[in-house]
């Protein structure tokens, strides 16, 4: 290989590794080569040689284009990002020592992305306890796996690239085999029924390992049917790729752990029927309108804005979005940090939030300008989404769904188009205890720190009155 061609491939080559559960020894006696020689490679202080690259491929029956493609700058990418945190905003980072950085050191590299990651997970959960503090008066509370679940994927912006690489290439199997039933039938043997609700008893998707079938729910829609096939997928295939992920968290409940391993399950699905590549390319094209997106991919409204959420693979990034779920009286069973919203961690969100208001106009998109106390705005939709029902009598219950994002990014969004900017936005919240509009008329609770006047002479329209000092 001349010197004009070397490949240098350490990322790529660790990634693949780890992915395939092997230690350096292990790989080194597969290709009898000595284990310094593939850490001399995963460091990128050795090129990889056609015969090596050609062992690789026949040992390991992979892509050789996946192997020799460019991982050294999605880690760049990376790390370029994080140095945009306005703590290293004094030091002098030109891009291309970032890209150097990753390629001559990427064992140093990947150190400081997870030192990084660990952080925001700590200052995550610093603002949790603090929050806990002001609505419980200092008490100490019981672990809360919920919070717990959620800051892991807050810290990664809900975004795990290894996840949509593995779930891009099993997408294109899948493909191959003419869809999920297909592929699930060839590739293990399952066959795919579907039953009656009173048959499942209380199940929507059960795996038979004994006859070799997946069970589902009959009174499910298409699309969720097929979102269960997609996450039965990735509990039998993607499993080392889900744990490696896991493995990144400190978690102190077990019931944290768990929900954190189901909703990277739940991802992983949706990377499986919305790839990374196809999906980012189609946001873009149709200006993220997610009814259209849903159509297209054969996917639900809430499936669709969801994925919506996971576009911030470095390089390949989109809008970044924030979502939230809510139900009529007022419950938060899905919130996704994303798009800088601060989202209320204790009580409830602001009524003037027209997610609240969602369900006067069930499946209808509600647009709507939110602007904070401290003047950033937001651009939001609003709509209802159903869960349940399918047959007579069976139960249906209905939340609302929100995707927004930051003010700059709302000219990318077809919602934007024919309608007022920014300057009609409506004055918002995160949660009354937080808020200092003091004429707020739907107030439900004083602010913290607020002297409340009597009311002996004058009673304010406002629900409280205050003290200027």
């Amino acid at each position: 290989m001349s010197s004009e061609r070397r490949l240098y491939v350490g990322a790529n080559l660790r990634r693949m590794r780890r992915d395939l559960g092997l230690t350096q020894a292990d790989m080194a006696s597969d290709l009898e080569v000595s284990a310094s020689y593939i850490a001399l490679l995963e460091r990128n202080h050795r090129p990889l040689s056609a015969e090596m690259l050609l062992r690789l491929a026949q040992t390991y029956r992979i892509d050789v284009a996946a192997l020799a493609g460019n991982a050294d700058s999605d880690d760049a990418a990376r790390l370029q990002a994080v140095l945009k945190d306005p703590m290293f905003a004094d030091i002098d980072l030109p891009s291309f020592e970032t890209g150097d950085a990753a390629t001559n050191f990427p064992g140093v590299t990947e150190a400081l992305l997870r030192l990084y990651t660990a952080y925001q997970e700590e200052q995550l959960a610093l603002a949790d306890r603090t929050a806990e503090a002001h609505a419980t008066g200092g008490a100490v509370e019981a672990p809360d796996p919920v919070a717990e679940s959620r800051r892991f994927l807050a810290a990664r912006r809900n975004n795990f690239p290894t996840l949509d690489d593995a779930a891009e290439r099993l997408a294109q199997d899948v493909a191959s085999h003419e869809g999920l039933a297909g592929y699930l039938k060839a590739r293990h043997g399952l066959r795919v029924r579907r039953l009656p609700a009173n048959v499942m008893v209380g199940s929507v998707r059960r795996l038979d390992q004994h006859r070799k079938e997946i069970l589902l729910d009959d009174s499910l829609d298409t699309a969720s049917q097929t979102f269960q096939l997609a996450l039965q997928l990735a509990y039998l295939e993607m499993r080392p790729e889900v744990a490696a992920v896991l493995s990144e968290g400190g978690f102190t409940t077990e019931s944290g752990e768990r929900l954190t391993r189901r909703a990277l399950a739940s991802y992983a699905a949706a990377a499986i029927l919305m790839p990374y590549t196809a999906f980012a390319r189609a946001v873009e094209a149709r200006r993220y309108d997610v009814e259209a997106l849903a159509r297209q991919f054969a996917a639900s409204f809430e499936q669709t804005a969801h994925r919506m959420t996971t576009l911030q693979k470095p390089g390949q990034e989109r809008v970044p979005f924030f979502f939230i779920r809510v139900d009529e009286a007022g419950n938060v069973p899905k919130r996704l940090d994303g798009g800088g919203f601060p989202f209320a961690r204790h009580g409830g969100g602001c009524p003037l939030w027209s997610v609240h208001h969602a369900f006067r106009t069930p499946r209808q998109i509600v647009t709507q300008w939110l602007e904070l106390p401290d003047g950033q705005r937001f651009f939001s939709i609003a709509r209802t989404v159903s869960a349940g029902g399918g047959a007579y009598g069976a139960q249906r219950v209905e939340r609302a769904i929100a995707l927004g994002c930051a003010a700059e990014h709302a000219d990318r969004l077809i919602y934007t188009q024919g309608r007022p900017g920014p300057e009609s936005a409506t004055p918002i919240g995160v949660t009354c205890r937080l808020c200092h509009r003091t004429d707020c008329t739907a107030r439900s609770a004083p602010p913290i720190g607020r002297q409340i006047l009597v009311d002996d002479i004058r009673r304010t329209s406002a629900p409280f009155g205050f003290s200027d000092n």
